[in-house]
């Protein structure tokens, strides 16, 4: 069976079945064949019904005509329902020929040069008297019926017989010859242009989703509720802007650096008149009021926890006491409110200048508890629930709902299947760096992608975070680099395409929270390497079937 383009062509008669059909039997598996093959040049569009390249010798055009075909010593005649239509097959191979010759030559792939060319009129239905002979149309330039089932024999005296000067065509050359019909420069799946595409759907549902602060905004006290990619942070921003610009004092807060920065970017945009006097960490707040500067938060020990849950916010509510008037805020704004402790809540309810009836609106997923802490507000809240996605494909938001603890409207666009690549917890990473270099290999940008682990750090990671944790986060808004976190400290953040190293040992506390974060923050394209026992553990049986375990 020979290499045929394409592999089923839609031919348009039974006489183009025959020859496509007797070709395919009868050539080689090294030859070549194109059906319906299109060709325009300065003067004329033209189109050949068939294209033979033969291993070893050249290539052949050839045009088809069924039915009953006759000659009347000047026009050649076809009779097509009833009536006799002039046709000219002889010159219309024979220009197309020469057209797709200078095409292919000119095309920078190809190295064969001249090569032997030629052109026949294959009659599948007629047959010609054997001393049938035309100045511009010997015997030899026709295939009637009687050879049909000689078609390659016929086809290979006709190249052979070409002059010696013409070079015979190679493997190579019928390769060339393949790929040069395929066309070149040609618009590939853009695997960004979908991703913007899906991005533009996402800001049209996002705008029709702020319909909910109109309906919020003589409500002082709101907790807004919502999964993984239900706006939660474009509402939050969106809230905090609107009471800057109504002329309120407002503080953005989140508890992790990678959040706040990516708050502190987007709020550094907008006019002077609608910034929130106060974007960034709860924690950092404290220090802007003059609270004592703690241990490393990253590790994890009993006397840092204390000092971070416990006596750092005490501090700040007797800081926040003392704050002056101009210091205080008319509203406070809090995304990812879930990651709160109990003690967090009151120096920020101190630093309200109405405590009693100034703003509090908070942002929160308790599907995304990763941290110990069961914060709740001592305030009274009206519950606004989101019970839809916006962000993530409707493939990557199908595969972590079954973790979200409720129903969810996917309302995002379209992408590829979540791949799943099985593998032990160590080689979690390699398997990863290898998915990483596959997606920049298909078009995603150094800025488009992210790799995230759920257990150890990636030692890229680990490297970047030595410089500390501003140059670290800085690394996030690189367009030259790929980007290595953790979960923990990706919360709120999302990336076009993400690969998730699950490399974990051991069932721990909040693994499933952790996992759950990793899956849901690819927008577009996301990819998983872990042990497919410990997901389907950690995840149960509904995710484990959505991932294809």
């Amino acid at each position: 069976m020979p290499v045929r383009q394409p592999e089923n062509p839609q031919l348009v008669n039974s006489a183009e079945t025959a020859v496509w059909t007797a070709l395919s039997n009868q050539l080689g598996e090294h030859d070549f064949i194109a059906a319906n093959q299109r060709v325009t040049d300065r003067g004329k569009d033209h189109e050949i019904d068939f294209v033979v390249a033969l291993d070893g010798l050249g290539v052949v055009c050839i045009e088809v005509k069924g039915g009953q075909v006759s000659h009347d010593g000047e026009t050649w005649w076809q009779r097509r329902r009833g009536d006799d239509v002039r046709i000219d097959p002889v010159n219309q191979v024979l220009g197309a020929s020469y057209s797709l010759r200078d095409y292919v030559e000119k095309d920078p792939r190809w190295t064969q040069g001249r090569v032997r060319w030629d052109h026949v009129v294959v009659l599948p239905n007629a047959q010609l008297p054997a001393d049938f002979a035309m100045p511009g149309c010997p015997r030899w330039r026709v295939i009637d019926r009687t050879q049909m089932n000689q078609l390659l024999p016929t086809l290979r005296k006709l190249l052979s017989s070409k002059e010696s000067n013409q070079r015979s065509l190679s493997v190579t050359g019928v390769d060339e010859l393949a790929a040069t019909l395929s066309g070149r420069g040609l618009p590939q799946k853009d695997v960004l242009a979908r991703a913007l595409a899906n991005e533009d759907e996402v800001n049209a549902l996002t705008d029709q989703q702020a319909v909910i602060l109109d309906a919020i905004r003589l409500l002082r006290r709101v907790e807004v509720r919502g999964g993984a990619g239900s706006g939660k942070t474009f509402l939050a921003v969106e809230q905090a802007r609107r009471l800057a610009k109504s002329g309120e004092r407002v503080a953005l807060l989140c508890y992790s650096h990678g959040l706040a920065s990516y708050l502190r970017r987007l709020t550094s945009t907008w006019p002077w008149k609608e910034r929130p006097a106060y974007v960034g960490e709860f924690h950092a707040l404290g220090m802007q009021w003059g609270a004592a500067s703690g241990p490393d938060e990253s590790v994890r020990t009993a006397s840092t926890v204390k000092f971070w849950e416990q006596d750092l916010p005490e501090q700040m509510v007797r800081l926040a006491g003392d704050l002056e008037w101009g210091h205080r805020f008319d509203s406070v704004v809090v995304d990812e409110a879930q990651d709160f402790a109990d003690a967090w809540w009151h120096p920020l309810v101190e630093s309200l200048r109405d405590p009693e009836g100034g703003g509090l609106f908070l942002f929160s997923d308790e599907a995304q508890r990763v941290f110990d802490r069961q914060g709740t507000p001592p305030l009274q809240l009206v519950p606004i629930v989101l019970d839809h996605n916006l962000r993530n494909t409707r493939q990557i938001a199908s595969c972590f709902t079954p973790l979200a603890g409720h129903r969810i409207r996917l309302l995002g666009g379209d992408g590829p299947e979540v791949t799943m690549v099985p593998c032990t917890v160590d080689d979690a990473l390699d398997r990863a760096d290898d998915q990483i270099d596959a997606l920049l290999d298909v078009g995603w940008r150094p800025e488009d992608l992210a790799m995230l682990t759920t257990g150890s750090r990636h030692p890229e990671q680990v490297s970047r975070q030595s410089e500390g944790h501003e140059a670290y986060w800085n690394s996030f808004w690189d367009t030259e680099q790929v980007f290595y976190g953790h979960v923990l400290g990706f919360k709120g953040l999302e990336r076009r395409a993400v690969v998730l190293a699950v490399n974990e040992s051991g069932h721990r506390d909040r693994s499933r929270e952790r996992l759950y974060v990793g899956l849901s923050r690819a927008r577009d394209q996301l990819v998983v390497c872990g042990d497919p026992d410990f997901i389907r553990d950690v995840g149960g049986p509904e995710l484990a079937s959505r991932l294809g375990l």
